[in-house]
């Protein structure tokens, strides 16, 4: 239970950094995020995180209630194996429209 714990902490430490570096560098608008190379790479690499954990929790907890789980994996697994591929009209709408779904069901998951 404790690794179970472990991976949703790391999940929501995750978004947490995303949030953090987005209000860091005053970035709110695509623009604003496409100008700054170190930004979306820190954000892609959180995204991976994110990714890897989820992998890990299903490994788990095949009844783990997190969202489109096959979806976040898969995008991990482009991030990680086809980087090349990754395009920050991709990138940004999960940024605005799914973070703050996932943060809200790990929050659930961790009791808080």
């Amino acid at each position: 239970m404790e690794r179970l714990e472990g991976f949703y902490a790391d999940i929501l430490r995750a978004i947490e950094l995303i949030e953090d570096f987005l209000a860091q560098g005053h970035i709110d608008s695509f623009e604003a995020y496409t100008k700054h190379a170190m930004v979306r790479s820190a954000v892609e690499r959180q995204l991976g995180i994110i990714g890897e954990a989820v992998n890990q929790i299903r490994k788990l907890d095949p009844a783990h209630p997190i969202p489109e789980a096959d979806r976040i994996v898969q995008f991990r697994n482009r991030l990680i194996h086809s980087y090349d591929t990754i395009d920050d009209t991709f990138v940004w709408p999960i940024i605005q429209k799914h973070l703050h779904v996932l943060k809200a069901t790990i929050r659930r998951a961790l009791g808080q």
